[in-house]
């Protein structure tokens, strides 16, 4: 079973326009709505793969109601936690140049007692055969060691966990043990406090360090250079797809979620890697935070590229 979590859900508008004018008159040509945040764009790819989730975190106001609505009529089961205030709306404005520039709210703020809700919620879904998601941003005032508590907790139940998050929040919960990570080249240098673009050997070396801590994969998002997989005994970099790209977001929820359903059905290493290089491929040519279709992604795995590394 596989359950992700959404702490600061959004509804995702994209627009489009040609160029953006600061302080002038923009014109709209497309405007696009869907049910968003990291862990419920990974639930729709995992639906759209042909596996199952369930997605919960904290929803209110007519916006929350919205995105129950995308999920109960893409058949995604969810069980989320209903707060006062009203769930945030991000805006996305792409331009014709491929330049993107976002707009994020900073959605409702969650107490105490919601959040002790939310921890007995994952507790009861907790065990054996249960991968939870973490993704993403927590609600404002939260406490930073959030991601890190609910591993724990979890841990004691049995469950595993896959954590995708940055900053402050993955430097905490990396210390209790997550059992999935899936930096992306960026945050991975911001956490080691390189200044510069780490060669891929560098990162290669980042990865094991971070199994130190108890990870069994290491999977690490390197935009245009593809991405690197690392597990006991299994080292690889697969190079990028060449697609039409349209927006490279959602591109790595895409591929956390190609990681989960892979786990979910006990897939080898190769296989792994080939459909979180398709799915994290097709995730780009989509329109915001659309999921790729499972037709494309299927077309796109006899295109993936595995080379072994580190040895």
């Amino acid at each position: 079973m596989i359950v992700t979590v959404t702490m600061n859900p959004a509804i995702d508008k994209t627009v489009e326009i040609d160029r953006l004018l600061p302080g002038g008159l923009n014109r709209i040509k497309k405007v696009e709505y869907d049910a968003g945040g990291k862990g419920i764009n990974v639930s729709k790819t995992i639906r759209e793969l042909g596996g199952e989730s369930i997605a919960t975190g904290f929803l209110g106001g007519n916006a929350g109601k919205t995105i129950q609505s995308v999920l109960d009529e893409r058949k995604i089961r969810n069980d989320f936690i209903w707060v006062e205030g009203e769930t945030r709306t991000n805006t996305k404005v792409f331009e014709e140049n491929g330049a993107v520039t976002e707009l994020n709210e900073p959605g409702p703020v969650i107490g105490e007692a919601q959040m002790g809700e939310l921890m007995k919620k994952l507790e009861g879904y907790a065990g054996n055969d249960t991968l939870f998601i973490l993704a993403g941003s927590i609600p404002s005032g939260t406490d930073k060691q959030i991601y890190a508590q609910i591993i724990r907790r979890v841990h004691e139940k049995g469950a595993k966990v896959l954590l995708d998050a940055d900053g402050e929040l993955f430097r905490n919960a990396l210390a209790a043990g997550p059992d999935i990570i899936k930096p992306n080249r960026t945050e991975l240098e911001e956490y080691a406090g390189i200044d510069y673009r780490a060669s891929d050997k560098e990162l290669l070396e980042l990865a094991r360090k971070l199994m130190e801590y108890g990870p069994e994969t290491v999977a690490v998002s390197m935009g245009k250079s593809g991405a690197m997989m690392v597990r006991k005994g299994y080292e690889v970099k697969s190079p990028a797809l060449s697609v039409k790209a349209h927006s490279t977001v959602g591109a790595g929820d895409a591929m956390v979620a190609a990681l989960a359903y892979s786990w979910d059905h006990q897939s080898d290493d190769d296989e792994t890697v080939r459909l979180c290089m398709a799915a994290s491929a097709g995730a780009v040519t989509t329109i915001g935070t659309k999921p790729p279709t499972r037709e494309l992604v299927d077309t796109l795995k006899e295109q993936v590229i595995i080379e072994r590394i580190g040895e």
